[in-house]
C-alpha cells in the first residue's frame, strides 16, 4: 500500500544523500544523469524519487562526478554503498525505524538515469570478475584486448586489484559495525552487485563524442589516451562477456534521441526477452525529470510542460 503521507526529506551521509523510510521494503540507490545528477537532483527528480519512497524505500541519491575515467567512478560508488550501509542501520535504530530489509544486500537496488546507468552497468560486469587474481587479470585483459594499448590495460589491473582488495576490508568494517550498532548480522552476498536489482532509464554509454565539442576536438583527446575509459565498445563487452543483466529492467522513450542507440544495442543483445523487461514508453531523454506543484508535475525539459500527477503516473 503506498502510503502519500510521508515527506522526502534527505540527509547527507558519506558523500551521498539519504531518505529514510520509517518502514522500509528495500533501498533504492539512485544514480542521476551528468548535469542534473551534479546539480541537485533532489530537486530535478523530486516527483519521481517522492514516489519512490512513497512505495516503501528509503532512497540514496548517490554523487555524479564528472569525469573520463568511468572504472574510478565506479569504484568509488561501490565504496559509497558499504560506507553507507552501517549509517542506515545506525540511524534507523537510532529514530525507532525498522532496518531488518537493510541486513540482506539482495534487498538493495540500482536505478539509473542517462549516463548514471553506465555506472550501474560497470557495477554488474564487474561481479563477473574472478576472485582469484590471475583468472581476473586474464578476464581483463581479454576483454580489453582492443582497441587499447598495453600500458591501459595494466592500470585497469592494477586499479581493479586494488579496488577488491578495498571492498574486501569495506565488507569486513560493515559487518562489525553493524554488529556493534544492534547485534545482528548482515548477509553480503557479493563483493559487488550479484543479485541486486536494477533500473536503467534512457541508458546512454557515451563516448568522448558526446561531452567534448567540436568533434576533432574529441578525437585528439582520445589519441592522447585522455578519452572515456572504458569505451563503448569496451563497456558492451564487458556485458556481453558477464553473461549477467538477468534482472535488469529497462526503460526507453519512444522521442530520445540521446540513448536511442544504447537501448537499440540492449534489446538486441540481451539473451532475456525484451517482453519480460522491457518498456517503451512516450517522451523525450528527461521524462524521469519532474517537481509536483499542487495537482499537477511540472518537467521543464520534456513536454508536455505540464501534466496532471493522474497523468505523470499514467504515463510514466
Amino acid at each position: 500500500m503506498v502510503n502519500t503521507n510521508l515527506k522526502l526529506r534527505f540527509k547527507p551521509v558519506s558523500h551521498s544523500w539519504v531518505a529514510l523510510h520509517p518502514q522500509p521494503k528495500g533501498v533504492i540507490q539512485f544514480i542521476a544523469g551528468a548535469f542534473f545528477g551534479t546539480f541537485g537532483p533532489m530537486l530535478f527528480y523530486r516527483y519521481l524519487l517522492q514516489s519512490l519512497f512513497e512505495q516503501g524505500y528509503t532512497i540514496i541519491l548517490l554523487p555524479f562526478n564528472f569525469s573520463f575515467n568511468h572504472y574510478v567512478e565506479a569504484g568509488f560508488l561501490m565504496r559509497e554503498q558499504y560506507d553507507i550501509l552501517p549509517e542506515l542501520v545506525r540511524m534507523a535504530s537510532f529514530a525507532g525505524y525498522d532496518y531488518e530489509a537493510y541486513l540482506d544486500d539482495k534487498n538493495f537496488s540500482w536505478i539509473g538515469h542517462s549516463l548514471g546507468c553506465k555506472y550501474i552497468s560497470l557495477l554488474e560486469g564487474f561481479t563477473a570478475l574472478p576472485l582469484d587474481p590471475q583468472d581476473r587479470e586474464n578476464f581483463i585483459r581479454n576483454l580489453l584486448s582492443h582497441p587499447s594499448d598495453k600500458s591501459q590495460i595494466e592500470n585497469v589491473i592494477a586499479d581493479i586489484d586494488i579496488l577488491f582488495e578495498q571492498l574486501k576490508q569495506k565488507i569486513v568494517e560493515v559487518q562489525n559495525l553493524i554488529c556493534t550498532y544492534v547485534g545482528r548480522k548482515i548477509t553480503i552476498n557479493s563483493v559487488f552487485i550479484k543479485g541486486q536489482v536494477s533500473i536503467l532509464l534512457a541508458p546512454d554509454i557515451s563516448d568522448t563524442a558526446s561531452a567534448i565539442r567540436p568533434q576533432f576536438l574529441a578525437d585528439i583527446i582520445d589519441k592522447l589516451g585522455w578519452g572515456v575509459k572504458p569505451t563503448p565498445e569496451q563497456t558492451k563487452n564487458l556485458i556481453k562477456d558477464s553473461k549477467l543483466f538477468n534482472i535488469m529492467g529497462l526503460v526507453c522513450f519512444k522521442s530520445d534521441n540521446i540513448a536511442k542507440s544504447t537501448c537499440q544495442w540492449f534489446t538486441n543483445t540481451l539473451t532475456k526477452s525484451p517482453k519480460k523487461f522491457l518498456k517503451n514508453l512516450e517522451g523525450r531523454h528527461l521524462k524521469p525529470l519532474g517537481i509536483q506543484l499542487g495537482k499537477y508535475v511540472v518537467n521543464l525539459f520534456d513536454k508536455p510542460l505540464i501534466e496532471s500527477v493522474q497523468e505523470r503516473n499514467r504515463r510514466f
